[in-house]
């Protein structure tokens, strides 16, 4: 959906009443890649998702599919977000009863705004922000309500932690938006403080403050699987780099920290077992 030309219109589906219910939630993960085809072959034969076509006005599109759900895209990453030095990346978008509201009260808050709020006839009306800090993230106002939330499974999205300069006023910033509260901190020692989020149930997410050796700040976000050792390889045998892991993290789950053959970069992630 990212940087697509569409309809600026609202369209009949908006309605002012949209539930709070959508306020806050992530709703959608795009992947803008140089290689749409060759992400395609990695993410189906690592994670078990198909694809399903999208009609995006002229502009290719395919939608990633967890049996007959769809949680995402991928499409080829612009020409102008290249050129102007974006590498392939994963871009999440995060719902809100209003864009148009959300955009405004962001600028006010410091953010950029990358693409101004537009529709996607059945997609819904969004917009690209970068935050103050300078971290791109994406708000969205579906078309209808959402089905409630449901603990993830394999194939779905689990964990979305970002890696700033400043995870204090960061948390303020996306706080304001979208309603994130506060949950369980963790003393990392050196690495500072881990500050977990939500939106009244169970935790979205980490924020922390980035380390010296990492080279810029970045949303990362984990995909639930079955196991993250075999996962790992798996992610080595088809091309693509385990930066950091497998570990285990706090809890009993394990992590694996990866890039993709194209450069972008996600993890995955498996529950502790039972026993």
């Amino acid at each position: 959906m990212a940087f697509l030309e569409t309809n600026n219109s609202k369209s009949e589906w908006w309605r002012d009443s949209m539930s709070d219910d959508v306020r806050g939630r992530f709703m959608w993960y795009e992947l803008l890649t140089s290689d749409p085809d060759a992400a395609i072959d990695f993410y189906t034969s690592l994670i078990g998702w198909s694809t399903a076509p999208f009609d995006a006005g002229g502009q290719e599109y395919t939608m990633w599919m967890r049996g007959e759900v769809p949680v995402g895209g991928v499409m080829l990453l612009p020409e102008e977000a290249a050129s102007g030095g974006a590498p392939p990346h994963w871009l999440a978008y995060v719902g809100t009863s209003d864009v148009d509201a959300t955009v405004e009260q962001a600028g006010q808050l410091g953010a950029s705004v990358l693409v101004p709020p537009m529709t996607i006839l059945d997609a819904g009306r969004f917009s690209v922000l970068q935050d103050p800090q300078g971290v791109v993230i994406a708000a969205i106002t579906p078309p209808e309500a959402p089905p409630p939330t449901e603990e993830p499974s394999p194939g779905c999205f689990s964990w979305h932690e970002l890696a700033t300069t400043d995870y204090e006023a960061a948390f303020d910033f996306y706080s304001t938006l979208f309603g994130w509260e506060k949950q369980e901190t963790m003393d990392m020692g050196e690495a500072g403080i881990y500050q977990m989020y939500g939106v009244g149930g169970p935790p979205l997410g980490g924020m922390f403050n980035r380390h010296a050796e990492m080279p810029v700040s970045a949303w990362l976000y984990y995909i639930l699987v079955d196991d993250v050792e075999t996962a790992a390889a798996r992610v080595t045998e088809l091309g693509g780099l385990v930066v950091n892991g497998p570990m285990e993290v706090p809890g009993g789950s394990r992590i694996a920290q990866c890039s993709d053959p194209q450069g972008a970069m996600f993890a995955v992630h498996s529950v502790a077992k039972d026993g």
